[in-house]
Parts: C-alpha cells; sequence; structure tokens
C-alpha cells in the first residue's frame, strides 16, 4: 500500500485549514455549527454578535486546535483510501494516471470508499469538535458541578466525558448520517476534480497550479452545498441529549426538524458552508498534488 498519498493528505489538510481558515473563517466554522444545532439565532450577523457579547472574541477560536490535527488525520484517509482504491481498480499509481488516466467509473468507486472510510474515522473527531464548539458558557468559564451544560477543558476532556457519560457508542454518536453524508458526496468531490482537470489540460500533461486550485475549489463547493442537508442532521444528533433533544436515529432527527422548522432546516448553513469550502479546497487540492511531486 503506497503511503505517500497519506502523507501528502495529512500535510495539505493541515495546510488547508491552516491557510483557508485565517481569522475571518475560524469564525464562520463557528457560526456554522450554533446554526445548524440552535434555533436562536435570526441570521448569520445575529450569530456573531451573540457569540461575541456571551463569549468574547476567544469564542471564535474555542475548538479550532484540536481540528488543526484531526482535519490533518481525516485529509490523510481520505486521500490516501482514494487513492489506493484507485490503484486497486486501475492497476495505476498516482504519477501514472496523467498518461493512463482511470475511468470516470473508477473514481466514482474510490470516492464512495473515500468517504466511507472517512466517515468511519472522523466520527468521534467530528463529535468532540461539535461539542467544544457548541459549548455556550464563557471561554475558560466552568460550569457549576451538575449544571447544565457541562463545560469541556478541551478536547481529551471532551472525550473523556462522552465516553464516562455515553459509553464507547456515545463517541460514534451521528456516525450513520456522517456515511449518508460522505459515501455520496466525495465521489462528486472527487469527479468534479478529475473532471475540470481533465477538460483544460492537455492528454498527458499535469495540470498546471491555477488548474489545480481552481478545480479544487469547484469540487469542495459543490460537494459541500450537496451534503449541507446531511450535515445539519449530523450536527443535531451529535449535539442529541446535549440541548435536550433526543433523536432516534436520522429518520426521527429529520422528521423532527422539519416538523419544527420546515423543509428549509436543511439549508441552515449552506451559504457558509459552500463559501468556505472553496479556499479550503482549492489551498488542500493545490498543496497535495505539490507534496505528492516532491516526495515521490
Amino acid at each position: 500500500m503506497p503511503m505517500e498519498e497519506f502523507v501528502a493528505g495529512w500535510i495539505s489538510g493541515a495546510v488547508g485549514l491552516a491557510l483557508g481558515h485565517p481569522v475571518d473563517t475560524v469564525k464562520v466554522n463557528m457560526k456554522l455549527v450554533r446554526l445548524q444545532t440552535q434555533s436562536g439565532y435570526r441570521g448569520i450577523l445575529d450569530c456573531v454578535i451573540k457569540t461575541y457579547r456571551n463569549e468574547t472574541v476567544l469564542g471564535f477560536f474555542k475548538g479550532m486546535s484540536f481540528p488543526l490535527l484531526s482535519v490533518a488525520l481525516v485529509n490523510s484517509v481520505m486521500f490516501g483510501a482514494y487513492s489506493n482504491a484507485l490503484l486497486y481498480l486501475s492497476a495505476t499509481h498516482h504519477h501514472e494516471r496523467r498518461a493512463n488516466p482511470p475511468s470516470y467509473a473508477h473514481v466514482l468507486t474510490a470516492g464512495s470508499f473515500s468517504g466511507l472510510m472517512q466517515a468511519v474515522v472522523l466520527a468521534p473527531v467530528d463529535l468532540i469538535k461539535v461539542r467544544l464548539q457548541n459549548q455556550t458558557h464563557s471561554y475558560g468559564l466552568r460550569s457549576p458541578v451538575g449544571g447544565p451544560g457541562a463545560q469541556y477543558r478541551g478536547p481529551v476532556h471532551c472525550g473523556a466525558c462522552i465516553f464516562r457519560e455515553e459509553g464507547v457508542l456515545g463517541l460514534f454518536r451521528g456516525t450513520w448520517a456522517l456515511v449518508l453524508r460522505d459515501t455520496p458526496t466525495m465521489p462528486v468531490y472527487f469527479l468534479i476534480y478529475v473532471s475540470l482537470c481533465r477538460a483544460v489540460t492537455a492528454p498527458g500533461r499535469e495540470p498546471g497550479p491555477m488548474t489545480v486550485f481552481i478545480a479544487g475549489g469547484c469540487a469542495g463547493t459543490v460537494s459541500w452545498a450537496l451534503a449541507t442537508p446531511m450535515d445539519v442532521i449530523k450536527a443535531r444528533l451529535q449535539m442529541d441529549r446535549v440541548k435536550g433533544v433526543s433523536y432516534h436515529g436520522v429518520l426521527d432527527c429529520i422528521r423532527i426538524s422539519v416538523q419544527h422548522e420546515g423543509p428549509q432546516v436543511f439549508l441552515k448553513g449552506l451559504a457558509l458552508n459552500s463559501i468556505r469550502a472553496f479556499p479550503v479546497n482549492a489551498v488542500t487540492f493545490l498543496s497535495y498534488e505539490n507534496i505528492l511531486k516532491l516526495i515521490r
């Protein structure tokens, strides 16, 4: 199993988050989860104002150090699983795919496998990130013992609390929603990237940096637009019982959400997801391709 794709995916994931999420996009990431899991905000600006008023500027950065490491891990699995699945299906390594490109059917199949693997690895990591970001107490303060919405001191403490209170299965809360989100959207993600690169690149040639940048950004934007409805459900299931609401699975969460807020509930965070996705995925793909050239 070639390991360079895992290494390149790891580094590019960290680079994509670091460069694609400066102060403004860190704030977007924080607002996004809150908008999807709570109905007490009237919009993006209202969410920003209330977050700042209740938690100061530090509230926008809560839980972001952990995603820096976790995104690198998830990206490593995503690109590594995709590339190795393509190797199995088409018997071609990454550096051979320009001269002998895999079929679109292989790209779709490898993308589905990548999405499934990503969801399995991402589940506990994403759960901890969402729980940290959804804390509503002032940053650095701990809620009273036994009080509502217990304050987590960090990712390790958060994970330990979930394990102690909900068991091993609690760490995988929302996994089915993650699988339903990533397994169908990852094929679209890679298919758009590959298709755009091929469309503007001469056969047998490698796409230029600007092509990779634009193709990666477009792939991220479209795939996140498609993923947003299930991402809303995923976030709600991950906050199950924390906000006083209990769901009996994905379908029950969908039913309750539509019943209380209407079908438009699935569009929560759509604009933020799409806008954030372009720079993050553009930088991620550009980093990934260039890192592979250096280490292969």
